[in-house]
């Protein structure tokens, strides 16, 4: 257990694929970069502070802005103004974070990083900012990081972006993938240079592609009816859900989970490289205006198997997290982070983090989210305008901050560089992240409380 730190061939049904590489901007550096409606000084901001270690940091949506904190004392570093209701996506870098706002995916600057020299590394921090890069999207949606490329998907026209994620703040080197009609949707670059796609429009979708880098169909499966979300397990196994269970793509081959009911949403997964077995939500009423669901799935990838584990609560789509040795973590009504054993499908511990909560019926209200990271779990708290952090060795919170505001989604940065990538050799990374827009809520019954999951990784 690890303890807690502390310091272009055709789509089979429509255009075909247009894969090329989009104009690429120079930027300055995020460290300088000016911010779009900081509360702090204007001028030029300080030049980055060389520090011992690492440094941590957590960023925070609120009705109106962005709060960036220090991971360990939940310091406020930056309170960053923006309106609307924003999205918070892992940019992949280990430095920033990717906001999806009005007009597409802006890149926020956290404001730590570390620089690689031969064996070591030394680390910097500076002043979080929202930089002037922005990746153009009508309707920003799911952002996927993974094997060192991070994927945008833009609802409103079906394009994706894909770019190393160590280039994310300088916008070099984009690469654009235009799919036949605009949908919501997701796309999962993978270690061998293919791209895993759904297809579908804005009244259906059902079909999900694996394409090679030169736009070639490798394989496709019709067979997923409200294809939604996406994450990756173990050797490289993508989990994608569908409203009937979900289909698995590993070694060149589709495969679909069958599931004990006719109608199983399976529309939120949440995995690790930790662990070949998926952790997902799951949902049996079609009708359903609300669905509160007690259930969810574990899927294991290396035979298409399901497991159903019964929780003492509900949960939401915010509520689903990994542990850095793999666990499946959910956060139920109430109160209890439920830390499940995919192996054994059993719950091992019940930690009280919150007080009872109930889920609004509106998916963009504040709700508990879920984060890993560092060693650390950390759950905000709507009610009480708080975060927490949560040791899984001890089984307690270990701090607490107080926000000032209402939080709604968060993200995080290490603070240190991702591991290079060689695509050829297949090494690969990790993958994390939904997103929806209410928009594409195409039923208001049966899909809004599933926009719900239309999100974060």
């Amino acid at each position: 257990m690890s303890s807690r730190s502390r310091a272009a061939t055709a789509l089979a049904l429509a255009l075909p694929l247009a894969l090329v590489a989009a104009c690429a901007t120079e930027s300055e550096d995020p460290a300088s970069a000016g911010s779009a409606g900081s509360t702090a000084d204007e001028s030029a901001p300080a030049a980055p502070t060389e520090v011992q270690g690492r440094s941590p940091r957590l960023a925070v949506t609120y009705d109106g802005g962005i709060k960036v904190l220090d991971a360990q004392s939940f310091e406020e570093l930056a309170d960053l103004e923006l309106a609307g209701f924003n999205r918070l996506n892992a940019a992949g870098d280990g430095r920033h974070v990717l906001v999806s706002t009005t007009g597409g995916f802006q890149v926020l600057d956290t404001g730590t990083w570390g620089e690689g020299h031969g064996e070591h590394f030394h680390y910097f921090t500076a002043t979080p900012d929202l930089t002037d890069v922005t990746y153009a999207a009508q309707q920003p949606g799911h952002a996927v990081v993974h094997d060192g490329v991070t994927a945008l998907f833009d609802d409103g026209t079906g394009l994706v972006q894909l770019v190393e994620s160590a280039e994310i703040a300088h916008q070099e080197g984009v690469e654009d993938v235009q799919l036949p009609e605009a949908h919501h949707g997701v796309a999962v670059p993978l270690s061998d240079g293919s791209l895993l796609v759904t297809d579908g429009n804005e009244d259906e979708r059902s079909t999900v592609r694996v394409l090679d880098a030169d736009g070639e169909e490798i394989v496709a499966s019709d067979d997923c009816p409200g294809v939604h979300g996406e994450a990756v397990a173990e050797g490289e196994a993508v989990v994608v859900g569908c409203e009937d269970g979900a289909l698995i793509y590993a070694d060149g081959t589709v495969t679909k989970v069958e599931t004990p009911d006719d109608y199983s949403r399976i529309g939120n997964q949440a995995g690790t490289e930790a662990s070949p077995i998926m952790l997902g939500d799951y949902k049996t009423d079609p009708d359903a205006e609300l669905e509160r669901p007690t259930t969810v799935s574990l899927i294991d990838t290396r035979d298409a198997s399901l497991e159903l584990v019964e929780l003492p609560a509900s949960y939401t789509f915010r509520s689903l997290a990994r542990g850095d040795d793999g666990e499946a973590l959910v956060l139920t009504t109430d109160g209890d982070l439920q830390v499940i054993d995919p192996e054994t499908a059993e719950i091992t511990a019940s930690i009280p983090v919150l007080d009872e909560w109930e889920e609004p019926m509106e998916w963009q209200e504040p709700r508990p989210a879920v984060l890993t990271l560092d060693g650390s779990v950390y759950v905000t708290d709507p009610a009480n305008d708080a975060i927490h952090a949560v040791d899984l060795v001890e089984g307690e919170v270990w701090a607490t901050g107080e926000l000032g505001v209402t939080p709604n989604e968060i993200a995080g940065a290490l603070g240190e560089p991702e591991p290079e990538h060689d695509h050829a050799e297949g090494e690969d990374d990790h993958a994390e992240d939904e997103h929806a827009e209410d928009e594409h809520a195409e039923d208001e019954h049966a899909e809004d409380e599933h926009a719900d999951e239309d999100h974060d990784h």
